[in-house]
């Protein structure tokens, strides 16, 4: 690694435990430095204290990092995957085809009569996600290999969107009002109410899209030159989609199961990764994406809490700019 790159990866590893730290003592009760570390350590502290911090406080800000980290690999991995800038989870309709699969889970077991509570709402809701985005990112995978112009593949995973958003109107227009509001309050995004099923669940779907997403590093630097380049050197192309595929349908879709939509993290974060690092190589610019997600989705976490808004607000004032950023640097959308 060059000197730039060593400074770069130090410095994300020293400013990501600073905001870790942020992120717990941010909140409607302060608690100070002191008290948390107290907390961690196993000393006498008030329990209340122990509970908020613990309970509540440490599992948002463990989850706000797998969050990041999740959505922003899973981003760089389609924007490597179908060569385009503006590829993501979010923009292809990944998170969409989950959050219809949430819907149908949220909205549409209580039109059933049924009622789904514990494990099996945890579970549910996971396999509903995983469902839905991966339904979707085949069609548009599909859709990608039959049009070669990347504009179209864009322009189909906003039709899936909006197609998702009209059936996702009518099960909302059907649903009790129970139901209706507990899917709004989803479609907000939240760190704070995933609980310690949920996030075992998210974290064990994350981990293995993340161990898959580390194996296909060779390749996703064979695919940059493309896909002509990497089959004469003897990649599996077909073998390398699927395995992409699995990757993001775990990554994006388990977070958007337990934390809703979160947008534009898995969009701009990569780019401004290679931008720090000043490469494309993913054995480094992947790292760099997973350090700075989530490093970018903690100061998220802290300004939803400072400023009492949805998380997915904060992701999208902060997203916006650097899509505009990303739009005037790539005048011709291409990779």
């Amino acid at each position: 690694m060059n000197r730039r790159t060593t400074i770069g990866f130090i410095l994300l590893l020293i400013i990501m435990p600073i905001f870790f730290v942020l992120d717990m003592m941010t909140g409607s009760t302060d608690i100070s430095l002191t008290q948390i570390w107290t907390v961690l350590t196993g000393g006498d502290c008030d329990e209340m204290v122990r509970r908020i911090v613990v309970d509540v406080r440490l599992l948002q800000a463990v989850s706000a990092i797998v969050v990041g980290v999740a959505l922003s690999v899973s981003g760089q991995q389609m924007q490597t995957l179908f060569h385009n800038p503006l590829a993501g989870p979010y923009v292809l309709g990944v998170s969409s085809g989950a959050s219809l699969g949430v819907a149908l889970f949220i909205l549409g077991v209580p039109l059933t009569g049924a009622t789904a509570s514990g494990m099996f709402s945890s579970v549910g809701m996971a396999g509903a996600a995983w469902i839905g985005s991966g339904l979707v990112l085949v069609v548009v995978a599909a859709a990608g290999h039959r049009f070669k112009d990347i504009m179209v593949v864009l322009i189909l995973g906003m039709m899936f969107s909006s197609g998702v958003g009209a059936v996702v109107q009518i099960l909302q227009y059907l649903s009790n009002d129970e139901s209706l509001k507990a899917f709004v309050i989803w479609t907000m995004g939240s760190l704070g109410g995933v609980t310690p099923v949920e996030f075992a669940i998210m974290f064990s779907s994350v981990f293995i899209g993340l161990f898959l997403a580390l194996m296909s590093v060779k390749s996703l630097n064979l695919l940059l030159l493309g896909e002509e380049y990497a089959v004469t050197m003897g990649l599996d192309v077909r073998r390398c989609r699927s395995l992409l595929f699995l990757s993001t349908t775990l990554l994006a879709g388990s977070v958007t199961a337990f934390c809703g939509p979160v947008g534009f993290i898995g969009l701009a974060v990569p780019h401004v990764a290679r931008s720090l690092f000043a490469t494309s190589d993913h054995r480094i610019s992947l790292p760099a994406s997973f350090l700075l997600g989530a490093v970018v989705m903690l100061v998220c976490d802290i300004a939803s809490k400072t400023f009492l808004l949805p998380v997915n607000a904060i992701t999208s004032l902060l997203g916006i700019p650097v899509v505009v950023w990303i739009v005037l640097k790539n005048k011709s959308i291409t990779c």
